[in-house]
This record gives structure tokens, sequence and C-alpha cells, in this order.
């Protein structure tokens, strides 16, 4: 059975947002839309959302949404200045972004992106793009599929597993996600196995990133989001790994301005900073993770515009 979709974290990022009654926001992670209708609850008559997400089964719900004050586009959220070109600079007050997968896209076996469901190894979020997980596994080189698995899912054994990918693939393809878990599991030796954790979990997850470019796509934004937002506008981020988590306190770091010796008398608002991140990571309560086990490794971090 398909799991309905929890929205993470979703009154802190609503609180986090400080939503004004006539402010302008974006969801860029529309998913099945639980943020963008908390975020609906709270503007006025004058108030806007735009909302982006590139799956299909997401669009569908946002049609539903009969709200004169939301739009939404189909596409990656890197280009949602394209599809709403009226967003130019300092236009929003607010940025949502839910990284990782939605519950509907693990559970829908068709889609490919869980290794305890038997479906086509697909995993593209947005199926009108070209490359799919099938095609990258049985066709990307011993030290391609050794980089991505060891990179982007920051796997020790990359090596065993490419090695194993490429001795599977040459005596048959590999199609579905069951395959390429079975094959991963064989790769890495048991006493590594972790209860309770798939040994494929990091394998399937940089597989994913790497197939829909997901830390790019987060970089895109974060480069537009300074010259979009509003001075006092909130970029809310909500991450599941530490690639996310890094590229974004990466970016924070490099909008911060240099820092001074406290002893050089001059003024904070004189150190040129662009984006400060505002407290701690936020992370879900022990009430919300019972009620949705997935949100476990969510981390919210808020960066407000200066």
């Amino acid at each position: 059975m398909t799991q309905q979709h929890i929205p993470v974290l979703l009154q802190e990022a609503i609180t986090a947002l400080q939503i004004s009654p006539e402010g302008y926001y974006f969801d860029g992670t529309f998913g099945r839309g639980g943020h963008s209708r908390a975020i609906l609850e709270q503007l006025g008559p004058t108030g806007r959302l735009y909302a982006t997400d590139r799956d299909p089964r997401a669009a569908e719900v946002a049609a539903t949404i009969a709200d004169s004050r939301f739009a939404f586009a189909r596409g990656e959220f890197s280009h949602f200045m394209d599809y709403f070109p009226e967003l130019g600079k300092e236009s929003l007050d607010g940025i949502l972004l839910d990284l990782g997968v939605s519950s509907p896209q693990l559970d829908e076996a068709e889609r490919g992106f869980s290794f305890s469901r038997e479906g086509e190894l697909d995993m593209r979020m947005n199926p009108d793009t070209k490359l799919t997980a099938k095609q990258f596994v049985n066709h990307a080189e011993y030290g391609e599929l050794v980089n991505v698995i060891a990179c982007l899912g920051e796997e020790r054994f990359a090596k065993p597993i490419a090695k194993h990918i490429i001795r599977r693939r040459s005596t048959e393809t590999i199609k579905t996600t069951t395959q390429l878990a079975d094959i991963v599991s064989s790769a890495v030796p048991a006493r590594f196995h972790v209860p309770g954790r798939h040994p494929a979990t990091r394998t399937f997850q940089a597989i994913r990133i790497h197939v829909n470019r997901e830390l790019d796509e987060l970089q895109d934004v974060l480069d537009k989001a300074y010259s979009v937002l509003k001075k006092g506008g909130r970029l809310v981020i909500i991450s599941f790994h530490s690639l996310e988590d890094n590229r974004v306190k990466r970016y924070v770091k490099s909008m911060a301005g240099d820092e001074l010796p406290p002893e050089i008398p001059v003024a904070d608002n004189a150190m040129f900073k662009k984006m400060k991140l505002l407290g701690r990571p936020i992370r879900p309560s022990e009430t919300e993770i019972t009620h949705n086990p997935r949100a476990r490794s969510s981390l919210m971090r808020v960066i407000e515009k200066q």
C-alpha cells in the first residue's frame, strides 16, 4: 500500500518563514502539497504562493488547488524564474525547499526508488529526462560507478560494489531494483551489514542523486536566492543527508562576508554580510519521528537575507 506523504517539520517550517499575509513565497518541492497548503492558510487575499515539482503526480495534486493566489509549474525548481517571469529581483519574502524523495515515490515500486520493492530501475523524479538508473548502472564505466557511489553515497565499499555490478551486467542486464539491491548486498562484507539498515541504502541514494542532478539543482537555487529574496526574506531548507547540508553550509559561509578580529571597531552591518544562518539546525521531535519514521534524518536550516 502506498503511504500518504506526511510533510516533515511542517509547523517548524511555517514558523521559520515568518509568513506575512501579503507576502510572496516559493515552495520549490510541492510534493503532495502539505507545506503549500499550510502557507496558503497563512496568506491574505493579496498574498501569493508559487510552487514547482518535477513529479507528474505532484502536478495532478497541485491541479486540485483552486486558489487564485496559487501558481504551479511542473519542472526543476532551479528554473522557477523561467516558469514565473514576474519573479524578479527582490520579489520573494520566502523560499522553502524540502529536499529528498517523497513517501509516495518510495512506495510506488514502478518508480524504481526503493530497494525493498521490486520495480524497473528508473529513479527519475521527472520522467521527461533521459537518464535512468538502469541506463547508468548498465553503461557507466568502472571509474564513474566508483566515483558516484563513493562521493554521492559516501559508501566505503564503492569499489567492490562497482566490480560486482560490472561482473553481473556482463552476463545479464540489470533491470530491477531488487537485482541491484542483491548485487550490492553481496559486495558488502557480511560483517558490515548493519541491522535495520539495508546494505544498498547508500548506493541507491548515490544513483538517485546522480540521475536527478540533485546537488546541482540545489546549488542553482542557492545561487539565485539572494537576488530574488527581499531584505529580511527567509530561505528555509529541509535536508536529509550530509551532502545536502554541507552544500547549504558552504553557501552560507560564502555569503557571510569577511570575518574580522573582534578588537577591530567595525559595526556588524559594515561587514557586508549577505545571508545569515539563523540559530542552530532544527530536527524533528521524537513525537514526529514516531508518527513519521522517515522524518528521522531530516534537518532544517533557516537563512535570512541581510
